[in-house]
Protein backbone atom coordinates (compact mmCIF):
# COMPACT_ATOMS: atom_id res chain seq x y z
CA UNK A 1 0.00 0.00 0.00
CA UNK A 2 1.09 3.69 -0.18
CA UNK A 3 2.16 5.36 2.35
CA UNK A 4 -0.65 7.27 2.08
CA UNK A 5 -1.78 10.04 0.10
CA UNK A 6 -3.04 12.26 3.11
CA UNK A 7 0.83 12.00 4.09
CA UNK A 8 1.57 13.32 0.62
CA UNK A 9 -0.54 16.52 1.03
CA UNK A 10 0.68 17.08 4.19
CA UNK A 11 4.02 17.44 3.77
CA UNK A 12 3.35 19.28 0.18
CA UNK A 13 1.61 21.97 2.27
CA UNK A 14 3.95 22.41 4.64
CA UNK A 15 5.30 26.38 4.93
CA UNK A 16 8.73 27.48 5.84
CA UNK A 17 7.26 27.87 9.76
CA UNK A 18 6.03 24.02 10.07
CA UNK A 19 2.54 25.16 9.96
CA UNK A 20 -0.03 23.69 6.90
CA UNK A 21 -1.68 26.36 4.64
CA UNK A 22 -4.53 26.63 4.20
CA UNK A 23 -5.95 27.96 0.64
CA UNK A 24 -9.40 28.31 1.65
CA UNK A 25 -11.85 27.76 4.50
CA UNK A 26 -15.03 25.90 3.08
CA UNK A 27 -17.12 25.87 6.53
CA UNK A 28 -18.82 23.23 8.31
CA UNK A 29 -15.57 21.63 9.02
CA UNK A 30 -13.45 21.52 5.94
CA UNK A 31 -10.78 23.33 4.36
CA UNK A 32 -8.58 23.25 1.32
CA UNK A 33 -5.16 22.65 0.89
CA UNK A 34 -2.93 25.26 -0.66
CA UNK A 35 -0.89 22.30 -2.79
CA UNK A 36 1.23 22.55 -6.14
CA UNK A 37 -0.25 20.95 -9.73
CA UNK A 38 2.29 18.42 -9.45
CA UNK A 39 0.89 17.07 -6.38
CA UNK A 40 -2.64 17.18 -7.29
CA UNK A 41 -1.64 15.25 -10.33
CA UNK A 42 0.55 12.45 -7.79
CA UNK A 43 -3.12 12.22 -6.05
CA UNK A 44 -4.10 9.43 -8.62
CA UNK A 45 -1.17 7.67 -7.90
CA UNK A 46 -1.42 7.39 -4.09
CA UNK A 47 -4.25 4.39 -4.72
CA UNK A 48 -2.77 1.66 -5.81
CA UNK A 49 -5.05 -1.32 -5.39
CA UNK A 50 -8.72 -1.95 -3.57
CA UNK A 51 -7.27 -2.41 -0.58
CA UNK A 52 -6.21 1.35 -0.27
CA UNK A 53 -9.09 2.12 -0.84
CA UNK A 54 -10.32 0.43 1.82
CA UNK A 55 -7.50 1.41 4.83
CA UNK A 56 -8.47 5.58 3.47
CA UNK A 57 -12.36 4.81 3.81
CA UNK A 58 -12.12 3.24 7.24
CA UNK A 59 -9.98 6.17 7.87
CA UNK A 60 -12.57 8.70 7.00
CA UNK A 61 -15.08 6.96 8.89
CA UNK A 62 -12.92 7.27 12.07
CA UNK A 63 -11.59 10.55 11.65
CA UNK A 64 -15.62 11.43 11.35
CA UNK A 65 -15.56 10.19 14.95
CA UNK A 66 -17.51 7.18 14.04
CA UNK A 67 -17.21 3.95 16.55
CA UNK A 68 -19.24 1.86 13.88
CA UNK A 69 -18.41 1.37 10.69
CA UNK A 70 -19.78 -1.50 7.96
CA UNK A 71 -18.85 -2.29 4.76
CA UNK A 72 -21.06 -4.09 2.70
CA UNK A 73 -19.05 -5.60 -0.52
CA UNK A 74 -20.14 -7.75 -3.51
CA UNK A 75 -18.66 -8.11 -6.55
CA UNK A 76 -19.58 -8.81 -10.58
CA UNK A 77 -17.76 -9.79 -13.88
CA UNK A 78 -15.05 -7.99 -12.20
CA UNK A 79 -16.60 -4.80 -10.41
CA UNK A 80 -15.68 -4.82 -7.05
CA UNK A 81 -19.04 -2.75 -5.22
CA UNK A 82 -17.41 -0.95 -1.72
CA UNK A 83 -20.34 0.43 0.59
CA UNK A 84 -18.93 2.34 3.76
CA UNK A 85 -21.84 2.93 6.16
CA UNK A 86 -20.87 4.80 9.47
CA UNK A 87 -22.55 6.77 12.83
CA UNK A 88 -19.80 9.57 12.49
CA UNK A 89 -20.44 13.03 12.02
CA UNK A 90 -21.83 13.14 8.52
CA UNK A 91 -21.31 15.01 5.96
CA UNK A 92 -23.97 18.64 5.13
CA UNK A 93 -25.66 18.17 1.92
CA UNK A 94 -23.87 20.86 -0.04
CA UNK A 95 -20.50 19.54 0.84
CA UNK A 96 -21.60 15.76 -0.51
CA UNK A 97 -19.55 16.29 -3.83
CA UNK A 98 -16.45 18.84 -2.90
CA UNK A 99 -14.83 16.50 -0.62
CA UNK A 100 -14.22 14.58 -3.06
CA UNK A 101 -12.23 18.05 -5.07
CA UNK A 102 -8.64 17.90 -4.50
CA UNK A 103 -6.77 19.26 -1.32
CA UNK A 104 -10.21 19.11 0.56
CA UNK A 105 -10.04 17.63 4.14
CA UNK A 106 -11.22 18.82 7.59
CA UNK A 107 -9.85 21.56 9.87
CA UNK A 108 -6.19 20.89 10.57
CA UNK A 109 -6.88 20.11 14.63
CA UNK A 110 -8.70 17.13 13.59
CA UNK A 111 -5.66 14.89 11.96
CA UNK A 112 -4.55 12.30 13.22
CA UNK A 113 -1.29 10.34 13.00
CA UNK A 114 -1.56 6.56 12.69
CA UNK A 115 0.13 3.92 11.32
CA UNK A 116 -0.33 4.81 7.74
CA UNK A 117 0.84 8.46 7.91
CA UNK A 118 -1.44 11.51 8.49
CA UNK A 119 -5.08 11.74 7.32
CA UNK A 120 -7.79 14.11 8.16
CA UNK A 121 -11.50 13.44 6.92
CA UNK A 122 -11.67 13.71 3.30
CA UNK A 123 -8.46 14.02 2.84
CA UNK A 124 -7.95 10.76 0.43
CA UNK A 125 -11.30 10.96 -1.49
CA UNK A 126 -9.84 12.40 -4.19
CA UNK A 127 -7.43 10.20 -5.12
CA UNK A 128 -10.04 6.99 -4.54
CA UNK A 129 -12.77 9.11 -7.09
CA UNK A 130 -9.69 9.50 -9.40
CA UNK A 131 -8.93 5.81 -9.28
CA UNK A 132 -12.91 4.34 -9.15
CA UNK A 133 -15.21 3.86 -11.52
CA UNK A 134 -17.72 5.66 -9.06
CA UNK A 135 -17.01 7.08 -5.58
CA UNK A 136 -20.20 8.98 -4.12
CA UNK A 137 -22.29 9.64 -1.12
CA UNK A 138 -25.35 7.94 -1.22
CA UNK A 139 -26.85 9.34 2.12
CA UNK A 140 -25.51 11.69 4.79
CA UNK A 141 -26.40 14.45 7.12
CA UNK A 142 -24.32 16.17 10.44
CA UNK A 143 -24.73 14.30 13.28
CA UNK A 144 -26.15 11.57 11.03
CA UNK A 145 -23.59 9.20 9.76
CA UNK A 146 -22.60 8.52 6.14
CA UNK A 147 -23.33 6.41 3.27
CA UNK A 148 -20.44 6.45 1.22
CA UNK A 149 -20.28 3.75 -2.27
CA UNK A 150 -17.22 3.09 -4.60
CA UNK A 151 -17.42 1.18 -7.17
CA UNK A 152 -13.80 -0.01 -9.14
CA UNK A 153 -13.20 -2.04 -12.08
CA UNK A 154 -10.94 -4.78 -10.85
CA UNK A 155 -8.94 -4.51 -14.22
CA UNK A 156 -8.18 -1.21 -13.86
CA UNK A 157 -7.17 -1.26 -10.18
CA UNK A 158 -6.18 -4.47 -9.08
CA UNK A 159 -7.30 -6.26 -5.73
CA UNK A 160 -5.61 -9.45 -3.89
CA UNK A 161 -6.86 -12.65 -5.86
CA UNK A 162 -7.58 -14.76 -2.41
CA UNK A 163 -10.31 -12.34 -1.16
CA UNK A 164 -11.43 -15.38 0.49
CA UNK A 165 -9.08 -15.36 3.71
CA UNK A 166 -8.61 -14.55 6.76
CA UNK A 167 -5.36 -13.39 8.71
CA UNK A 168 -4.82 -14.60 12.21
CA UNK A 169 -3.77 -11.79 14.97
CA UNK A 170 -0.73 -11.78 17.44
CA UNK A 171 1.24 -9.76 19.45
CA UNK A 172 4.70 -8.02 18.73
CA UNK A 173 6.92 -6.83 20.63
CA UNK A 174 5.42 -4.06 22.04
CA UNK A 175 2.61 -5.97 22.42
CA UNK A 176 0.72 -4.70 20.05
CA UNK A 177 -1.95 -6.70 18.30
CA UNK A 178 -1.30 -7.23 14.45
CA UNK A 179 -2.17 -9.47 11.62
CA UNK A 180 0.52 -12.19 10.39
CA UNK A 181 -0.09 -14.76 7.70
CA UNK A 182 -2.39 -14.68 4.81
CA UNK A 183 -2.88 -12.59 1.96
CA UNK A 184 -3.11 -8.53 2.05
CA UNK A 185 -6.61 -8.69 1.26
CA UNK A 186 -10.08 -6.49 2.13
CA UNK A 187 -10.23 -8.91 5.81
CA UNK A 188 -6.54 -8.33 6.12
CA UNK A 189 -6.89 -4.30 5.59
CA UNK A 190 -10.39 -4.56 7.92
CA UNK A 191 -8.42 -6.51 10.80
CA UNK A 192 -5.22 -4.55 10.48
CA UNK A 193 -7.51 -1.23 10.95
CA UNK A 194 -9.71 -2.85 13.44
CA UNK A 195 -6.72 -3.79 15.69
CA UNK A 196 -4.98 -0.33 15.29
CA UNK A 197 -8.93 1.09 16.78
CA UNK A 198 -9.20 -1.69 19.20
CA UNK A 199 -11.62 -0.62 21.41
CA UNK A 200 -12.77 2.55 19.70
CA UNK A 201 -13.88 2.24 16.65
CA UNK A 202 -15.64 -1.23 15.52
CA UNK A 203 -16.35 -2.67 12.25
CA UNK A 204 -18.25 -5.11 10.51
CA UNK A 205 -17.58 -6.50 7.32
CA UNK A 206 -19.56 -9.25 5.31
CA UNK A 207 -22.21 -9.32 2.14
CA UNK A 208 -25.35 -6.58 1.58
CA UNK A 209 -27.65 -9.15 3.34
CA UNK A 210 -25.02 -9.44 6.26
CA UNK A 211 -24.72 -6.13 6.72
CA UNK A 212 -28.13 -5.22 6.46
CA UNK A 213 -29.22 -7.95 9.04
CA UNK A 214 -26.50 -6.77 11.40
CA UNK A 215 -28.01 -2.72 11.04
CA UNK A 216 -30.98 -4.61 12.01
CA UNK A 217 -30.30 -5.94 15.10
CA UNK A 218 -28.11 -3.27 15.89
CA UNK A 219 -30.79 -0.78 15.51
CA UNK A 220 -33.48 -2.48 17.16
CA UNK A 221 -31.02 -2.84 20.15
CA UNK A 222 -30.50 0.93 20.09
CA UNK A 223 -33.56 2.55 18.77
CA UNK A 224 -36.31 4.08 21.47
CA UNK A 225 -39.28 2.74 20.39
CA UNK A 226 -40.98 6.01 21.36
CA UNK A 227 -38.55 7.80 18.81
CA UNK A 228 -40.41 5.98 15.98
CA UNK A 229 -43.99 6.61 17.61
CA UNK A 230 -43.25 10.25 16.46
CA UNK A 231 -40.79 10.01 13.57
CA UNK A 232 -42.11 12.48 10.45
CA UNK A 233 -39.50 10.91 8.22
CA UNK A 234 -37.22 8.24 8.72
CA UNK A 235 -33.61 10.29 7.30
CA UNK A 236 -33.97 11.76 10.26
CA UNK A 237 -32.55 8.91 12.15
CA UNK A 238 -28.55 8.53 11.68
CA UNK A 239 -27.88 6.37 8.36
CA UNK A 240 -26.98 3.12 10.40
CA UNK A 241 -30.03 3.26 12.77
CA UNK A 242 -33.04 3.21 9.91
CA UNK A 243 -33.56 0.55 8.93
CA UNK A 244 -34.90 -0.43 12.53
CA UNK A 245 -37.75 1.86 11.91
CA UNK A 246 -38.87 -0.76 8.60
CA UNK A 247 -42.47 -1.37 9.46
CA UNK A 248 -42.89 -4.84 6.62
CA UNK A 249 -40.65 -5.83 3.99
CA UNK A 250 -41.07 -3.78 1.80
CA UNK A 251 -40.83 -0.57 3.55
CA UNK A 252 -37.65 -2.28 4.88
CA UNK A 253 -36.45 -3.02 1.53
CA UNK A 254 -36.77 0.78 0.43
CA UNK A 255 -34.78 2.31 3.52
CA UNK A 256 -31.90 -0.72 2.38
CA UNK A 257 -32.12 1.00 -1.31
CA UNK A 258 -31.76 4.30 0.48
CA UNK A 259 -28.64 4.01 2.31
CA UNK A 260 -27.29 2.20 -0.95
CA UNK A 261 -27.82 -1.65 0.51
CA UNK A 262 -29.54 -3.61 -2.21
CA UNK A 263 -31.29 -6.61 -1.17
CA UNK A 264 -34.26 -8.61 -2.23
CA UNK A 265 -37.87 -8.15 -0.85
CA UNK A 266 -37.17 -12.48 0.11
CA UNK A 267 -34.15 -11.33 2.13
CA UNK A 268 -35.84 -8.81 3.79
CA UNK A 269 -38.41 -11.18 4.86
CA UNK A 270 -35.68 -13.62 6.57
CA UNK A 271 -33.62 -10.90 8.14
CA UNK A 272 -36.85 -9.29 9.60
CA UNK A 273 -37.99 -12.96 11.12
CA UNK A 274 -34.48 -13.54 12.76
CA UNK A 275 -33.21 -15.50 10.40
CA UNK A 276 -30.20 -14.15 9.46
CA UNK A 277 -27.98 -13.88 12.40
CA UNK A 278 -25.82 -10.70 12.52
CA UNK A 279 -21.96 -10.94 12.16
CA UNK A 280 -20.05 -10.39 15.20
CA UNK A 281 -17.35 -7.38 14.76
CA UNK A 282 -14.16 -7.87 12.70
CA UNK A 283 -12.07 -7.61 16.06
CA UNK A 284 -14.52 -9.91 18.04
CA UNK A 285 -13.87 -12.50 15.75
CA UNK A 286 -10.22 -12.47 15.04
CA UNK A 287 -9.56 -11.91 18.59
CA UNK A 288 -12.28 -14.78 19.33
CA UNK A 289 -10.66 -17.39 16.86
CA UNK A 290 -7.11 -16.39 18.33
CA UNK A 291 -7.90 -16.87 21.96
CA UNK A 292 -9.91 -20.74 20.45
CA UNK A 293 -6.33 -21.29 19.26
CA UNK A 294 -4.89 -20.70 22.32
CA UNK A 295 -6.81 -22.89 24.25
CA UNK A 296 -5.26 -26.26 24.95
CA UNK A 297 -7.12 -28.66 22.85
CA UNK A 298 -8.66 -32.23 23.41
CA UNK A 299 -7.60 -35.29 23.18
CA UNK A 300 -9.05 -36.76 19.82
CA UNK A 301 -11.69 -39.22 20.62
CA UNK A 302 -11.15 -42.47 19.99
CA UNK A 303 -14.42 -44.66 18.50
CA UNK A 304 -12.99 -47.52 18.97
CA UNK A 305 -12.92 -46.84 22.58
CA UNK A 306 -15.13 -44.13 23.40
CA UNK A 307 -18.69 -45.24 22.49
CA UNK A 308 -19.70 -41.69 23.84
CA UNK A 309 -19.44 -40.70 20.04
CA UNK A 310 -18.19 -37.61 18.37
CA UNK A 311 -18.18 -34.19 20.62
CA UNK A 312 -18.05 -30.94 19.11
CA UNK A 313 -18.23 -28.00 20.88
CA UNK A 314 -21.20 -25.56 21.01
CA UNK A 315 -18.90 -22.54 19.57
CA UNK A 316 -17.55 -24.63 16.77
CA UNK A 317 -21.14 -25.56 15.69
CA UNK A 318 -22.89 -22.12 15.78
CA UNK A 319 -19.63 -20.67 13.47
CA UNK A 320 -20.45 -23.89 11.26
CA UNK A 321 -24.21 -22.77 11.27
CA UNK A 322 -23.64 -19.51 10.22
CA UNK A 323 -21.50 -20.83 7.34
CA UNK A 324 -23.68 -23.18 6.16
CA UNK A 325 -26.86 -20.93 6.10
CA UNK A 326 -24.36 -18.22 3.75
CA UNK A 327 -23.95 -20.56 1.59
CA UNK A 328 -27.42 -21.60 1.10
CA UNK A 329 -27.89 -17.89 0.00
CA UNK A 330 -26.58 -18.86 -3.54
CA UNK A 331 -29.30 -21.74 -4.17
CA UNK A 332 -31.69 -19.62 -2.75
CA UNK A 333 -31.64 -16.95 -4.42
CA UNK A 334 -31.65 -19.18 -7.69
CA UNK A 335 -34.64 -21.12 -6.84
CA UNK A 336 -37.11 -18.66 -4.99
CA UNK A 337 -36.47 -20.56 -1.39
CA UNK A 338 -36.20 -19.06 2.23
CA UNK A 339 -34.74 -20.15 5.57
CA UNK A 340 -37.86 -20.06 7.66
CA UNK A 341 -35.37 -20.88 10.84
CA UNK A 342 -31.51 -21.18 11.09
CA UNK A 343 -29.75 -24.51 9.95
CA UNK A 344 -30.42 -27.23 12.67
CA UNK A 345 -26.59 -28.93 13.21
CA UNK A 346 -26.82 -32.96 14.95
CA UNK A 347 -23.99 -34.04 15.56
CA UNK A 348 -23.95 -38.32 16.26
CA UNK A 349 -21.28 -40.80 16.83
CA UNK A 350 -21.10 -41.31 12.92
CA UNK A 351 -22.56 -38.59 11.27
CA UNK A 352 -23.31 -34.56 11.13
CA UNK A 353 -26.70 -34.01 9.75
CA UNK A 354 -27.69 -30.53 8.72
CA UNK A 355 -31.15 -29.55 8.26
CA UNK A 356 -32.59 -26.78 6.20
CA UNK A 357 -36.45 -25.79 7.02
CA UNK A 358 -37.66 -23.77 4.02
CA UNK A 359 -40.53 -22.32 2.57
CA UNK A 360 -41.01 -21.59 -1.06
CA UNK A 361 -42.28 -18.37 -2.39
CA UNK A 362 -45.31 -18.13 -4.80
Amino acid sequence: MADSSGLISFIASMSGEGTLRVEENLGEGYVRLRVSEAERRQAKHDIQHVEDIVIEMLRNARDAGATRIYLAMTKEEGVRTLLFLDNGSGVPVDMHDRIFDARVTSKLESMKMDRWGVHGRGMALFSIRQNAQEAFVVSSAPKLGSSFKVVVDTSTLKERADQSSWPSVQKDEEGQLVCVKGPHNINRAACEFACAELHGCDVYLGSPTDIAATLFAHATRSVDTSTLLFLDDVEQLPVVDRLGSAADAAHFLSIASSIGLEISERTAHRILSGSIAPLRSVASRVLRERAHMARPQSASVDLDRDRRGLKIARDDIERFSRAVERDFNELAERYYLSLTSEPHVRVTRDRITVTFDIGKEE
